[in-house]
């Protein structure tokens, strides 16, 4: 199996929405954001499935090792070996790459956030970094565009965050800033036991209602000119956009179950978007 066929692969099996925004990219631009991707899934696996935390960091370390062997020209990694081509063509910095794994590592350190502000720099690493990575890889001519992709990355882990609280509340964690669990009388055991309530409604809905503004201000920023270049991350944001929707029409009853959208709705949604530029 060749590294472009291994990125392919795990894009493929994760089912993620990511991967519907690929389908339209011309095969170089197509080969660089799915080897992206692949970098972000490995890392990301290596610290939710590694139950050793001590085992989790050094693996972390060693991804560490492999960026630098991209840079050298000397990757060992399938994924490291199909990223590298695309370093030098889409003006990609290691040091981003470097904050991603920084941003997994913080899964390792932290499982709570006080506030807004200190999980908003996890999510730059997370999410914000990614965006900036693959609008470059999209194609860019304003700086605008990056500062667009930031705010989007935010909005998509912002999402993620929304959907996912049950199912992160079972691995422990819990990404809502504990000022705000305050603020709305939710406490941390209400989360970890899975108890709905008005109060839990109430804190959601604040949640949700500040994803929806940063989705808004991200489109805001696009500038025209990107726009077309762009349209793999308008596709994404088509479909986080409907999966928070859909939470939100559900009563934010995230605890207990996943909300998701079909593979054909996901594809629906591309293409309309894709078509619409």
């Amino acid at each position: 199996m060749s590294p472009d066929d291994y990125c392919q692969q795990k894009a493929a099996q994760s089912g993620s929405s990511f991967y519907y925004s690929f389908l339209f990219l011309k095969a170089d631009r197509r080969l660089a954001i799915t080897a992206l991707y692949a970098f972000c899934r490995e890392v990301d696996d290596t610290v939710d499935e590694c139950t050793d935390v001590g085992i989790a960091r050094t693996k972390l370390s060693w991804w560490r090792s492999e960026v630098a062997a991209m840079t050298s020209g000397t990757p060992t990694h399938p994924v490291a070996k199909a990223l590298q081509p695309h370093l030098a063509t889409f003006s990609l910095d290691t040091q981003h790459l470097l904050a991603i794994i920084d941003g997994m590592e913080m899964d390792l350190d932290q499982t709570r956030y006080l506030d807004f502000p200190g999980l908003q720099k996890y999510c730059w690493h997370v999410a914000s970094v990614v965006g900036i990575l693959s609008a470059k890889i999209f194609g860019v001519t304003h700086p605008q565009t990056l500062e667009y992709a930031e705010k989007l990355g935010l909005a998509f882990q912002l999402t993620n965050i929304i959907r996912d609280v049950g199912e992160d509340a079972r691995k422990g964690r819990i990404y809502l800033p504990v000022n705000e669990l305050q603020q709305f009388n939710v406490t941390a055991a209400d989360i970890l036991n899975a108890r709905h309530s008005e109060n839990f409604e109430k804190l959601m809905q604040f949640q949700a209602a500040r994803a929806q503004k940063y989705y808004d201000e991200a489109f805001a920023l696009l500038p025209k000119e990107d726009r077309r270049a762009q349209r793999p991350g308008l596709i994404m944001a088509a479909i986080y956009r409907a999966v928070l929707n859909e939470v939100e029409r559900d009563g934010f009853h995230v605890l207990n179950q996943r909300i998701s959208l079909t593979p054909i709705r996901k594809l629906w949604l591309a293409w309309i978007t894709y078509v619409r530029g």
